[in-house]
């Protein structure tokens, strides 16, 4: 269950993550591969999960189906939220 939450907590700090963690990385990559504009956020999300997938192993906490999950709730867990809003209140008012 700690490695779930690790992993939520890194998804929804990627968009945070993406200048400190993702950039020096893909300054390190734009020599040898070269990287979109779009995929800035990508690699920082992978950089996110892997950091929560190392985390998880040395605290021996969660497996990989629920460290992704974790990672995928948390990277969209604001627009699961607000969809989640919006169903309550059109069930509200119709």
């Amino acid at each position: 269950m700690l490695g779930f939450i690790i992993a939520a907590a890194a998804g929804f700090l990627t968009p945070q993550l993406e200048g400190p963690l993702g950039g020096p990385v893909i300054k390190a990559m734009e020599g040898h591969i070269p990287v979109e504009p779009g995929e800035k956020r990508l690699i920082a999300f992978m950089l996110a999960m892997l950091c929560a997938g190392i985390a998880a192993a040395l605290l021996n906490t969660g497996t990989p189906f629920w460290i992704m999950l974790g990672g995928v709730l948390g990277y969209f867990g604001t627009r699961i939220v607000d969809a989640g809003k919006k169903a309550a209140d059109a069930r509200k008012g119709g």
